[in-house]
C-alpha cells in the first residue's frame, strides 16, 4: 500500500513529520493549559458553587473585585512580594555566583549546597522556617537575639514583619537555581575579553560594569521574568508558614493566589475566584511583556 506522503515534496514531508511528532504534546498542552484558561474566563462571568449549574451574572464579579477592600490589600501584598523579592533575590544570586565563579577548590560541592534548597519540598522548608521564627526557647532566631542581649521579635505575629519573614525562605529556596543560571551565563562569556581588558590595565570594577554585566543581559532577562512570575504566584511558603492563620496576621501576608484558593475551596465561590484568576493572569502577562520590552536588546 502506498504511503499517503509518498507523493509530497521533501519540504512537505518534513512539515508532515514535524507536526506528527508535535501533535500529541500540542494537544496535551491545549487540554491542560488552554482549555482551563478559557474556562476560567467564562466562569468569571458566572455565579457557581460547584454543585448547581453556573448562572451568568455578567460583570458582577469584577465589580465586586473593584469594591472589595480585601482584594486591594491582597493585590498590594502580591506586588510587595514582586518588588522586594525579585531584585533582592537576583542581587544575592549574582553576588554568590560571581564569587563562586572564582573558586576552584570544591567548586562543584559548594554549588551543589547552594542548589540543595531548590530541591527541597516547599512544605518541609516552610515548616522549618516557621520553627526558626518561634519565640524563646524554641525559635532559633529569637534564641540568637536573646543570647546577645537583644529583644525578641514577633516575626510571624507582626503585621509589619510577617511579610518579610515569609519572603525570606521564598528567596532562599530559589537562590540555588538562580546561582546555577548565573554561573552558566558567566561561563559563556569568552575569557579572551577578560584577558584583553587585563592587558590594557582595566580595573575589576570597570570589567564588571563594561564587560560582565552587559554580556549577562540575556541571563538577567530570563531570570527577571522567571522570578517575577514565581513571586507573583507565591503560595506554598505563605500557606505553610502561616498555617494557623493562612495569610495572616490580619491578611498582611496573603497573596492573590492564596485568596483565590480560599475563595474557591473554602467559600466555594467559583465565579468570584475565576475573576481573581483572570486578573492574576492579566497581571502576569502584562508584567512579563513589559519586562521583555524593557530588557530586550535594542
Amino acid at each position: 500500500m502506498r504511503s499517503p506522503v509518498a507523493g509530497l515534496s521533501v519540504r512537505a514531508k518534513q512539515v508532515v513529520w514535524a507536526w506528527s511528532f508535535l501533535a500529541v504534546p500540542v494537544l496535551f498542552y491545549a487540554v491542560i493549559r488552554f482549555w482551563p484558561t478559557l474556562d476560567a474566563f467564562w466562569l468569571s462571568f458566572t455565579d457557581w458553587n460547584l454543585l448547581g449549574t453556573p448562572n451568568l451574572v455578567g460583570f458582577r464579579n469584577y465589580i465586586r473585585l473593584v469594591q472589595d477592600p480585601l482584594f486591594w490589600k491582597v493585590f498590594g501584598n502580591t506586588f510587595l512580594y514582586l518588588l522586594i523579592g525579585t531584585p533582592l533575590s537576583l542581587l544575592i544570586a549574582f553576588v554568590v555566583a560571581y564569587q563562586l565563579d572564582k573558586i576552584r577548590f570544591m567548586h562543584g560541592f559548594i554549588r551543589a549546597l547552594y542548589f540543595l534548597p531548590f530541591l527541597t519540598t516547599a512544605v518541609a522548608m516552610a515548616w522549618v522556617w516557621r520553627w526558626f521564627y518561634q519565640p524563646v526557647p524554641i525559635g532559633v532566631f529569637n534564641n540568637a537575639l536573646a543570647s546577645i542581649g537583644l529583644p525578641q521579635q514577633p516575626f510571624l505575629r507582626s503585621t509589619v514583619q510577617a511579610l518579610p519573614a515569609v519572603l525570606a525562605p521564598a528567596i532562599w529556596s530559589g537562590l540555588g537555581f538562580q546561582v546555577v543560571i548565573f554561573m552558566a551565563g558567566l561561563r559563556a562569556i569568552p575569557i579572551s575579553y577578560y584577558e584583553a581588558a587585563r592587558v590594557d590595565g582595566v580595573s575589576r570594577w570597570t570589567i564588571l560594569w563594561e564587560i560582565t554585566l552587559p554580556l549577562l543581559k540575556p541571563t538577567f532577562v530570563f531570570l527577571v521574568v522567571f522570578s517575577s512570575i514565581g513571586f507573583l504566584r507565591i503560595f506554598d511558603q505563605v500557606y505553610n508558614i502561616t498555617n494557623n492563620d493562612p495569610g495572616g496576621p490580619l491578611n498582611s501576608t496573603k497573596p492573590l493566589v492564596l485568596m483565590i484558593y480560599q475563595t474557591a475551596f473554602n467559600a466555594f465561590d467559583m465565579g468570584y475566584a475565576s475573576a481573581q484568576t483572570v486578573i492574576l493572569f492579566l497581571v502576569l502577562l502584562s508584567i512579563s511583556i513589559l519586562q521583555l520590552r524593557i530588557l530586550r536588546d535594542r
